[in-house]
């Protein structure tokens, strides 16, 4: 099978890395071509994955139609608020059988659509676009430490078959019917982060942040009942793992873009400090709209895209959160 990753960030060039190890080709893809020339020719990524190597069977280029020449797997590796362009450039390359998995974590800003939404938008053919998400950095991804996944759909055979071919001895993939479920796991669960990460940055302790991950699921669960995901979701890989994952791991993105906000930075200085996207800073702002759109008590979602967003200052936020009325804990 040949697989084409659009999008050579961390977590496309750790799947690339997994890959390459099995028996399929792969074609990694990069929007800049001065820097995928670089890594194409040095096998390295060093701005978004520091210490990889990719092996010479990895196709590495910028041109969308070699990379996607026939395959028979896309995978779209590319931040959400990319999604729409990137592939709207590349889409008359995707073969029409292809089928398409999204690696995106968050949700478009101007429509709130999940990835899979923009995603069969922009190509055309819903039913051949799924989902994958679950506690995955890219860093132990590319370092083949023990993973688990979750890739979620609508075609049993196809999420088969994409089980099969996504496999690895390191990297171990289960299926999933609750598509809206997934990708809301995935991009709430990185406003969370964020929040977590805040009170680190603030000098809290282990209570603040076990506070904030177990009141910050159930905020999930309840977005996702609203948006019409199966609960039960939000307390599995997809969920509760991947919350635990980004919100502890000295590799979360969005935990120690956080972490900057509540040492002081501002918005704009915490974006300047890396060229690695965190998803939840865009996705809190659309997630605090809908709920209040759709009438979801999130106050811990809409008190971080407050202190982003609105300038209102962290402990503020904090000491708001710890003064709300009384209530029973379900």
């Amino acid at each position: 099978m040949k697989i084409a990753i659009i999008g050579d960030g961390g977590f496309g060039t750790a799947m690339a890395l997994a890959l390459a190890r099995t028996a399929h080709a792969v074609a990694l893809w990069g929007h800049d071509p001065v820097y995928i020339a670089q890594v194409a020719a040095t096998r390295r990524n060093p701005l978004f994955l520091e210490g990889a190597v990719l092996p010479d069977a990895v196709r590495v280029t910028a041109d969308g139609g070699e990379a996607l020449d026939g395959a028979a797997l896309v995978l779209a590796a590319v931040p959400t608020q990319y999604l729409r362009a990137v592939l709207g450039g590349l889409r008359h390359h995707v073969p029409a059988a292809a089928l398409v998995v999204s690696l995106a974590k968050g949700l478009e800003q101007a429509t709130a659509r999940r990835p899979t939404e923009v995603i069969a938008e922009v190509l055309g053919g819903a039913g051949r676009v799924f989902a994958l998400s679950g506690p995955s950095h890219a860093e132990e991804v590319a370092l083949f430490l023990p993973t688990t996944v979750v890739v979620a759909g609508h075609d049993d055979a196809a999420l088969q078959s994409l089980q099969q071919a996504l496999s690895t001895p390191a990297f171990r993939v289960y299926r999933h019917r609750d598509v809206v479920g997934l990708e809301l796991c995935g991009a709430l669960k990185n406003v969370m982060a964020l929040a977590a990460g805040i009170a680190d940055g603030l000098g809290y302790g282990d209570n603040t942040k076990a506070a904030i991950l177990s009141r910050g699921v159930v905020e999930m669960a309840r977005y996702g009942a609203a948006a019409g995901a199966d609960q039960r979701t939000f307390f599995g890989l997809a969920g509760v793992g991947d919350l635990a994952v980004t919100a502890f791991s000295r590799h979360g993105r969005n935990r120690a873009f956080g972490e900057r906000i509540g040492r002081g930075e501002t918005l704009q200085q915490a974006l300047a400090a890396s060229p690695k996207v965190a998803e939840g800073v865009w996705t809190s702002r659309v997630v605090a709209a809908e709920a209040t759109r759709r009438g979801v008590d999130m106050p811990i979602a809409t008190a971080v895209a407050r202190v982003l967003f609105e300038g209102l200052p962290a402990r503020d936020a904090v000491r708001a959160l710890m003064d709300r009325d009384p209530k029973a804990e379900v």
